[in-house]
C-alpha cells in the first residue's frame, strides 16, 4: 500500500494536476485501488469528479471513498449504469450545495462591503486626526507612545497611520515622549 498526500490543495487546479496525483499516476496499475477520505476533498466540482472516474476507468484503477454518500461503494469507476446514475445524483446535488454555498458568500460579501465592514477593522486615525498625528510625527518629532496616549489609539494604530512615513525613514526610529 502506498500513501499520498497533497494537503496543499486548491479548488483552483484539478485533481489530475495536482503533484500528489501525478505520483499516484505514475505508481497506479491496472487491479489497484485508489482510496480517499471524501470526494469533496479529492475533487472540487461536477467536472474534476468525472475526470477521476474516466481517469480511474481508462487504466482499470478502482475508485473507493471513506466517508460521505458515496462511502458505500465497492468502486466509484464501476462501468455500469447504475453506479453512474447514482454518482451523477449524488454529485450534482453536492456541486449544487457548493454552488449555493458560494453565491450566499458572494451575497454576504457585497453586503459587508456596502456597510463598509469588509476587509478588516476601520483605521482608527482618520481625517483630520491622521493629519495631525503625521504632522506631529514629521513637523515636531512627537513620539509614536505620546501620539497614541494624546489620541486614545494604541501604538499599533499610530504606527498604521504613519506606515508611508515610517517605511521612507528605514528602520522606525525611537523617539522619546
Amino acid at each position: 500500500m502506498l500513501l499520498f498526500e497533497d494537503p496543499a490543495t486548491t479548488s483552483k487546479i484539478p485533481a489530475l494536476d495536482r503533484p500528489a496525483f501525478v505520483k499516484i499516476a505514475a505508481a497506479a496499475h491496472p487491479g489497484d485501488t485508489l482510496t480517499v477520505s471524501e470526494l469533496f476533498r479529492l475533487c472540487r466540482d461536477l467536472v474534476d469528479i468525472h475526470s477521476v472516474r474516466n481517469w480511474c476507468q481508462a487504466r482499470g484503477v478502482v475508485l473507493r471513498v471513506l466517508s460521505g454518500p458515496l462511502s458505500n461503494f465497492h468502486d466509484l469507476a464501476a462501468n455500469d449504469a447504475t453506479t453512474a446514475l447514482i454518482i451523477n445524483v449524488i454529485t450534482a446535488v453536492g456541486q449544487f450545495q457548493r454552488d449555493l454555498q458560494n453565491e450566499l458568500t458572494a451575497e454576504g460579501i457585497a453586503a459587508a462591503e456596502a456597510e463598509g465592514r469588509y476587509r478588516g477593522r476601520p483605521p482608527a486615525l482618520t481625517g483630520a486626526q491622521l493629519e495631525e498625528v503625521r504632522s506631529a510625527f514629521t513637523d515636531q518629532g512627537t513620539s509614536i507612545a505620546a501620539l497614541a496616549r494624546a489620541h486614545g489609539v494604541s501604538r499599533a494604530a499610530v504606527r498604521t497611520a504613519l506606515a508611508e512615513l515610517l517605511s521612507n525613514q528605514g528602520a522606525p526610529s525611537c523617539r522619546s515622549a
